[in-house]
C-alpha cells in the first residue's frame, strides 16, 4: 500500500498512472477503522482495479468543537488493517493541505429537504461540511466507484444528491450496515461507550427491529411514539425516531404498502450519539 499525504503528489500519481478513472474505488473514511470500514474496501477490491481509501477528520461537519476533538484516532491500527483488507492507496492528508486557504465553506449545495430534516435538524451544517469535503476528495481522485456505508443512511442520499448537482462521473455503491453480535451498528464512536453504556446501545437496533415486525400498523405516528417511548425509558436521551419513504427521507404518515420505508433512529448515552437505520420492507 502507498501512503500519500500530499493532494499534488496523489493527483499526479494517479494521473500519470495506466489506471482509467472507471477502474478505481475510493472509500473515504475518518479513521478509526472498524469491520464496517473494512467491509467497504472489500467490496471496492472485487469490483476495481486500484482501491483508494482516506482517512480524514473533517471539522467542517462537526456541530460541536468537543466531538471534533474527541474524535477517536488510531492511525497505526487503520494503517495495518487497510493493508491487510487490500488497499492500494492510503491517502492521508493534513487539514492545511485539504484546506490552504482555510476552512469556510467556498459553495452552498442546494440538497432541499435533506438538508433540514432528521440529522440535518439536529446537526446545523453538517451536510455542508460533508459535502464539501467529499466534493473536494472525488475531485483529487476521480474514482468510477464510490463506496458508503447504510448506516449513515441520510448522509448516503446527501452525497447522490450532491454528485449529481455538481456533475461528478462517479457511482455511488451502498453497501450493508455491519452489526455486532448484539445488533449494534459498527461505529467509531462506539470505542467512547462504558461496558454499561455498550449493552445498552444494542437496544437500538432492536428498537428499529420492533418497527419493522409492526409496520403493517396503520396507525405509524402511534409505532413511532411506542419506540421513542421505550428508548426513552432505557435511558436514552432520543434526537428523533423516523418512518420515512426510503428514497427521499420524506415522512410518512399514511402509508400505501408498497413504497419503501426506512426506520430511522439518532439518540444519545450519556454524550455519545448513536445512529441507526433499518430498511423496512
Amino acid at each position: 500500500m502507498i501512503l500519500f499525504k500530499h493532494r499534488k503528489d496523489l493527483s499526479s500519481y494517479l494521473q500519470n498512472s495506466s489506471i482509467t478513472p472507471s477502474s478505481i474505488g475510493f472509500v473515504p473514511t475518518m479513521g478509526a477503522l472498524h469491520n464496517g470500514h473494512i467491509s467497504l474496501i472489500q467490496a471496492a477490491r472485487l469490483e476495481n482495479t486500484l482501491v483508494v481509501a482516506s482517512i480524514f477528520v473533517n471539522p467542517t461537519q462537526f456541530t460541536e468543537l468537543i466531538d471534533f476533538e474527541k474524535y477517536p484516532s488510531t492511525i497505526e491500527a487503520d494503517i495495518l488493517k487497510l493493508e491487510k483488507a487490500g488497499c492500494d492507496i492510503l491517502f492521508l492528508p493534513s487539514i492545511a493541505d485539504i484546506y490552504p486557504n482555510g476552512s469556510s465553506p467556498s459553495q452552498q449545495y442546494d440538497l432541499g429537504q435533506l438538508d433540514s430534516i432528521l440529522e440535518a435538524e439536529f446537526r446545523k451544517g453538517h451536510f455542508q461540511g460533508v459535502c464539501q469535503i467529499v466534493h473536494l476528495l472525488l475531485e483529487i481522485i476521480a474514482p468510477g466507484k464510490l463506496y458508503l456505508g447504510q448506516k449513515d443512511f441520510q448522509q448516503c442520499l446527501v452525497i447522490k444528491k450532491m454528485i449529481s448537482l455538481v456533475g461528478i462521473d462517479t457511482s455511488v455503491i451502498i453497501c450493508p450496515t455491519q452489526r455486532e453480535p448484539d445488533g449494534l451498528a459498527m461505529s467509531s464512536r462506539n470505542v467512547r461507550l462504558s461496558h454499561s453504556e455498550r449493552q445498552k446501545a444494542a437496544y437500538l437496533f432492536k428498537t428499529l427491529s420492533f418497527i419493522k415486525e409492526n409496520v403493517q400498523q396503520k396507525d405509524l405516528e402511534n409505532l413511532k411514539q411506542i419506540a421513542q417511548n421505550s428508548l426513552t425509558d432505557q435511558g436514552f436521551k432520543v434526537d428523533y425516531v423516523a418512518i420515512s419513504n426510503a428514497q427521499t427521507l420524506e415522512t410518512i404518515q399514511n402509508w400505501n404498502g408498497k413504497s419503501t420505508l426506512v426506520a430511522l433512529v439518532a439518540a444519545n448515552i450519556n454524550h455519545v450519539r448513536l445512529i441507526d437505520n433499518l430498511v423496512l420492507n
